[in-house]
């Protein structure tokens, strides 16, 4: 879902005493178009697999948490390439019935287990986890305040790795750069999150930016034809035309200014 859904709220607008209302996107109208497509942010199978080689060894004991984990795309990778058992966690309802229905199609009820909470009120034991994985999710909760957060929940020396949106060139043009410091605050150079990972108290392993097609081909792409029929289905509602004027300007601008920002794979071992 990468940014809409944190920054679409009412914004409001007065001029010459004139209020200007931008229409409310819906949440439940986001969740209904994002739950139609296998991932809800740019990533690859390849990419996971990637980082799981700096995450080890694992067996059948280890304990992976997914946090954010959408429709459960990363998280049947996670399954199908590791022994280990999986808690995916989301806030939707409606993802996690759709990560149940890839459960059962794909035999995995015996690695996944899929529960609804916030991840900033996570339902975990103080060192429960020997990794806990945030693929493109993170920032709902924000990196510094997610990566200090979570620390708890994973066991002495256990491991954490996240996807995090991050500068890959200096002086990006204005239009890009303002789009997403409004978009998320948070974004800077990977040397910038590293440094963060260190002092919430974690060993850096390794970082890796997403390529292109993981945002073009694997999540872009998708949606594209869906747009008509999302339309139709929201008869046209405000909302419906908004959501999709957004993310068809999010596409815009991927293309526009794609050399200079992407999503990172950060991977850190807990002290």
């Amino acid at each position: 879902m990468d940014n809409i859904i944190q920054t679409n709220t009412m914004e409001t607008n007065k001029s010459n005493n004139n209020e200007c209302i931008t229409p409310i996107l819906d949440f439940n109208l986001i969740t209904d178009f994002f739950k139609q497509i296998d991932r809800q942010g740019p990533g690859a199978l390849e990419m996971t697999i990637k980082a799981l080689e700096f995450v080890g060894p694992m067996d059948e004991n280890t304990k992976i948490a997914d946090i954010g984990c959408g429709t459960g795309g990363q998280t049947q990778t996670l399954a199908e390439n590791t022994k280990s058992s999986i808690k995916a966690v989301d806030l939707i309802p409606q993802m996690i019935e759709k990560l149940r229905d890839r459960i059962w199609e794909y035999s995995l009820g015996k690695k996944i287990e899929g529960i609804v909470a916030s991840m900033d009120n996570l339902p975990f034991r103080d060192e429960e986890f020997d990794l806990i994985w945030a693929e493109g999710s993170i920032y709902h909760i924000g990196f510094e305040r997610g990566i200090n957060e979570w620390k708890r929940f994973l066991k002495p020396g256990g491991f954490l790795a996240v996807s995090e949106v991050t500068w890959l060139r200096k002086n990006p043009p204005e239009a890009i750069k303002k789009y997403w410091t409004d978009a998320y605050p948070e974004i800077d150079f990977t040397s910038a999150k590293v440094k963060q990972m260190e002092k919430a108290g974690y060993e850096p392993i390794a970082t890796f930016a997403l390529p292109e097609y993981c945002w073009m081909e694997n999540f872009y792409k998708p949606m594209i034809p869906l747009f008509d029929k999302f339309l139709e289905q929201q008869k046209y509602s405000a909302s419906a035309k908004e959501f999709v004027k957004e993310m068809k300007e999010e596409i815009s601008y991927f293309q526009q200014y794609k050399e200079f920002y992407s999503y990172t794979f950060f991977i850190g071992r807990k002290y």
